[in-house]
């Protein structure tokens, strides 16, 4: 199966997106759905247990080279989710992609151009892209 593109599910969001046409109820389903990632990420690491949180400062030094910080700075995160808990963040994010898209639209920005944007803000900056 072909992945679509970024543009053809754009559109694709474009003809479906029928109930929350306003700008307004596109914003908040937007938040809403990103606090269900969230929630799905929370419910993977306190109900289920698949991955765990170890938090604790991080040991960084300015006379620390970059490599020593991506060998030494730490995710914080054990473990990797579970097929059950992958599903489910898995169509949360899904939903937020949804609601990214359905925002763009009524915006009249390209989901495209903004990923290859950024994508040249990364390129360009690098390290520095810490925005």
């Amino acid at each position: 199966m072909n992945s679509l593109s970024l543009n053809q599910f754009q559109e694709q969001v474009s003809e479906l997106l029928l109930r929350h046409r306003s700008v307004l109820d596109v914003l908040s389903k937007f938040q809403q759905s990103n606090a269900a990632v969230q929630r799905s990420v929370t419910k993977a690491i306190t109900e289920c247990g698949c991955v765990q949180v170890h938090a604790g400062k991080q040991q960084y030094s300015k006379e620390m080279t970059i490599e020593d910080a991506k060998k030494l700075l730490d995710t914080h995160m054990n473990g990797h989710l579970c097929e059950n808990c992958l599903e489910i963040v898995s169509a949360e994010m899904g939903k937020n992609l949804f609601y990214m898209a359905s925002l763009c639209n009524l915006l009249d920005i390209d989901m495209e151009n903004v990923v290859d944007n950024e994508s040249k803000k990364c390129s360009t900056l690098g390290y520095f892209n810490l925005s």
